[in-house]
């Protein structure tokens, strides 16, 4: 013979309440910033610090790549991240 053993909702609640705990731990423990793929005119603007006008020079001369999807413009992260590199100068 064979025990059987019975679970009351008491218990079974406790149980859900350890997994649904032990869960948060664990995605909390494994969160990543997110990062950005793509920013909009205005985000550009801030995180460079330049006018409307300068990132128009940027696009025109093609200093910097971007999408355009409806009437908004896009640019990758990393396009204005490398335009920032490719800029800086190694002085001592």
């Amino acid at each position: 013979m064979t025990a059987i053993d019975l679970v009351t909702r008491p218990e079974l609640e406790r149980f859900k309440a350890e997994i649904v705990i032990e869960i948060k731990k664990i995605l909390l423990s494994e969160r990543r910033p997110v990062v950005k793929l793509w920013m909009r005119s205005a985000d550009v603007r801030k995180l460079l610090g330049i006018s409307a006008g300068t990132l128009q020079n940027l696009r025109t001369n093609g200093t910097l790549h971007y999408s355009k999807i409806g009437g908004s413009m896009f640019y990758r992260t990393e396009d204005v991240e490398k335009m920032m590199n490719d800029g800086s100068t190694d002085k001592p």
